[in-house]
């Protein structure tokens, strides 16, 4: 028995490994099914999506019975499969420079004013210390 598991010791270990790994796999992809298969049934009517290719519009109409949706995108309407949406679209918040110059100066601004406080305004603690 001890010259079985020298000789096949090793591939054993591998096969039992790679079953694990089959499994773990699965169990994944399961719950990524199970993931997408609630996002597909949250879809509605208004909606703002984005498709896997990067068309971005909003749901007009759900068939739940054929996984279709159609989209309108800009005046065009687009019937495509539950499939091929991706995800909710968020549009990205937008700043430009001229405001974030204008945020950081005024940040400045109000740091520079808190530094500059009275020595009247000092905190509760250090009154009372000063004090005895």
């Amino acid at each position: 028995m001890p010259q079985f598991f020298q000789q096949y010791g090793m591939l054993i270990i591998l096969v039992v490994a790679m079953v694990c790994m089959m499994m773990f796999q699965t169990r994944n992809a399961k719950k990524r099914q199970a993931e997408m298969r609630s996002f597909h049934e949250s879809l509605e009517p208004g909606t703002e999506i984005i498709t896997i290719g990067g068309i971005i519009g909003k749901i007009v109409s759900v068939d739940t019975q054929y996984e279709e949706i159609v989209i309108d995108s800009e005046g065009s309407l687009m019937r495509v499969s539950f499939r091929a949406v991706n995800r909710l679209y968020v549009r990205p918040a937008f700043i430009s420079d001229e405001e974030a110059e204008a945020a950081q100066a005024e940040e400045a601004k109000q740091d520079d004013a808190n530094k500059s406080v009275n020595e009247d305004n000092k905190p509760v603690s250090e009154s009372a210390e000063s004090e005895k």
